[in-house]
């Protein structure tokens, strides 16, 4: 509300400055009144000059100093020395500057409003053969909700029908749907794109990853940068030039109307509108790629990093094992040998054979309910599918319990799991598992190091053999394995005598480091609550490549920042010469500032139209994976 009115009084002030101008110019033009049109200008300049020293007495009184001032001093001298069209035009100027600057960051902020104004309200859920909508509040872990098209997910949850399509651009920037399967996770914040499906919630409505994106949000618009801060110090020191020059312009000519074209010129200062205007565009552009910058001061941060530093498991790679190949032993088809192991290793919840009912699913096979089935706890499954007594799991296990003519398996590399198959006592095949490196990460940090950053390293508390093997052929600095957490802090701070550090993780043994790092980057579509609440940025798709966009937006918003700075100042300065050496009068000055003010605004806004290159980096997200 505070905020509307706030808007509501820069409106009404505008267009009492607007009114007073426009008045006097006809009475003054068209009537040939001046003395009436130099009154009704007064008229005009009072509420907005009213307004403006009620301004800067708050700000005063909580220890800040602005350009606000000189815009004060310049309306004040103006009218003093009957120069009132001129401080007509000064007050159409500010009031129409701080409205126009209040209009570029609405605008700048629209994509976040918009991701805001998604939140929804209630859901459907079953209870006992029926379907009820309630609050969400109500939702609670384990309820089964009706998600219908065009749905926006109300919770984290996973997939409780066969397939479910969901639009995730508002979030991530996908400009496809991506395809769920039966127990595939959901973000809250997703639209259902398909047919109907049903939901078990994962967490509360307060907790999921949409509450936390608002929440960041919010954190996010009032957050400063330290480049604003900078400019807020800059802003000190340039009303003192302002007057410094305004007074020498006056001592040296007795010409009191060359201070007020000077005192004009310099009312209002470009230094505190483009900063502001640029980064918040940055945000908000980078939120639409699904990177969540926790703020203007972090965005700036992004730009300045030097060294990256990624951990392993879950960034680099998916964090999860998948098949990267299949080979048979008897007669039997890949897919068949597939189906056969996923529909027993359905009994079991470890990490390899989920990931083998995941594959089979994915590739639309049948699944049967197994019979008889027996687990030895780390070693393997027996049982029967359809019939046929099937075994899967280590090569020792299942080869000592089949006839078999060679024992031989597929050589493995570091890191790599290797799954064996038994069928009616004869050993059927191999599975490899592995946990490969995610698509696009070669061409993330070539991105990456076009964009300044030196030295790239991976940190992991794996073992060095595996860690080799996985990052071979992507040119990286150094491969630090076997850390703690703690000394995963020690190394973020040892790099920073490189320069600024940025750190990418995922997991709560993450956590520390991101804290320590100048910049933490969390890995958030399905990493630990810890990491992402220690980190400055998070990263809404479960993709690292999302990271190289991110600092592209960042440095793009930092650049038209700073030129809009050094353009703005460096022609007001100009504009300040020409009036104290009495090339320019106050009314010209006054034009010429508002023109500046206006291409400054103009310009910043352009960081909302930045578009990362690299277009491997931007591919959508179908949910297909690579045996």
């Amino acid at each position: 509300m505070e905020h509307s009115a706030g808007d509501k009084l820069k409106t009404a002030l505008l267009a009492v400055a607007v009114a007073g101008l426009l008045g006097g110019l006809v009475l003054a033009y068209a009537v040939a009144r001046p003395d009436l049109a130099s009154i009704t200008w007064m008229i005009g300049v009072t509420p907005v000059l009213a307004a403006l020293l009620i301004e800067i007495l708050r700000s005063l009184a909580r220890g800040a100093i602005g350009l606000d001032i000189v815009a004060a001093l310049s309306m004040t001298a103006a009218l003093l020395f009957g120069e009132t069209l001129a401080a007509a035009v000064v007050a159409v100027m500010y009031s129409g500057g701080t409205f126009l600057e209040s209009f570029a960051k609405g605008r700048a902020r629209r994509e976040m409003r918009d991701l805001l104004s998604r939140v929804p309200r209630t859901a459907t859920r079953h209870r006992d053969g029926l379907l009820e909508d309630v609050p969400l509040d109500q939702i609670k872990p384990g309820d089964r909700l009706l998600i219908r098209q065009g749905d926006v997910l109300p919770v984290d949850g996973t997939i409780a029908s066969r397939s479910a399509f969901l639009d995730t651009s508002a979030l991530t920037g996908e400009s496809l749907p991506i395809k769920l399967a039966v127990g595939g996770e959901a973000m809250s914040g997703s639209t259902n794109a398909g047919d109907t499906f049903d939901l078990v919630a994962k967490r509360e409505a307060r907790d999921s990853t949409y509450a936390g994106i608002v929440r960041l949000v919010e954190q996010a618009q009032s957050s400063k940068a330290p480049m604003s801060r900078l400019a807020d110090r800059w802003s000190l020191g340039f009303p003192l030039v302002t007057v410094a020059i305004a007074f020498a312009a006056w001592w040296f000519t007795n010409d009191p109307i060359r201070a007020v074209a000077v005192l004009v010129v310099a009312t209002p200062c470009p230094l505190i509108l483009a900063v502001p205007v640029a980064l918040v565009a940055g945000l908000s552009r980078a939120a639409h790629y699904g990177v969540l910058v926790k703020g203007a001061g972090p965005l700036e941060a992004m730009a300045r990093a030097r060294t990256l530093i990624l951990d392993k498991t879950g960034t680099l790679t998916d964090g999860r094992p998948r098949i990267v190949s299949i080979s048979t032993q008897i007669d039997i088809e890949a897919d068949e040998l597939l189906r056969l192991a996923a529909a027993l290793d359905q009994a079991t919840k470890h990490p390899v054979a989920q990931a083998i009912v995941a594959k089979a699913q994915q590739r639309g096979l049948t699944l049967p309910v197994p019979q008889e089935v027996r687990e030895a706890p780390g070693e393997g499954l027996t049982g029967i599918d359809e019939g046929r007594r099937v075994i899967v799991g280590g090569h020792g296990f299942v080869v000592g319990q089949v006839v078999a003519t060679a024992f031989d398996h597929p050589a493995l590399s570091a890191g790599s799991v290797l799954v064996a198959v038994g069928i009616d006592g004869k050993l059927a095949g191999h599975m490899i598992m592995a946990d490969p490196l995610r698509d696009g990460t070669q061409d993330m940090l070539s991105g990456l190091r076009r964009q300044g950053v030196d030295r790239i390293l991976l940190a992991t508390g794996d073992r060095r053999e595996v860690a080799e093997r996985v990052t071979a052929g992507l040119g990286l600095d150094g491969i630090r394995a076997g850390l703690t957490p703690d000394q995963k802090v020690l190394l973020v701070l040892t790099e920073r005598k490189h320069g600024p550090v940025m750190m990418v993780g995922d997991g709560v043994n993450d956590a520390p480091a991101l804290a320590a790092a100048d910049i933490g980057v969390a890995m958030g579509a399905r990493g630990a609550a810890a990491s992402a609440e220690a980190a400055d940025v998070v990263l809404l798709v479960d993709r690292v490549d999302r990271l190289g966009p991110g600092v592209e937006i960042a440095h793009g918003a930092r650049r038209i920042a700073l030129e809009s700075v050094v353009a703005g100042i460096g022609l007001s300065v100009m504009g300040m010469v020409a009036a104290a050496f009495g090339y320019l009068t106050p009314v010209q000055g006054a034009l010429l500032q508002e023109a500046i003010d206006v291409a400054v605004i103009l310009n910043a806004l352009r960081a909302l139209r930045i578009r990362p290159t690299a277009p491997r980096q931007m591919r959508p997200v179908v949910g297909a994976t690579k045996d």
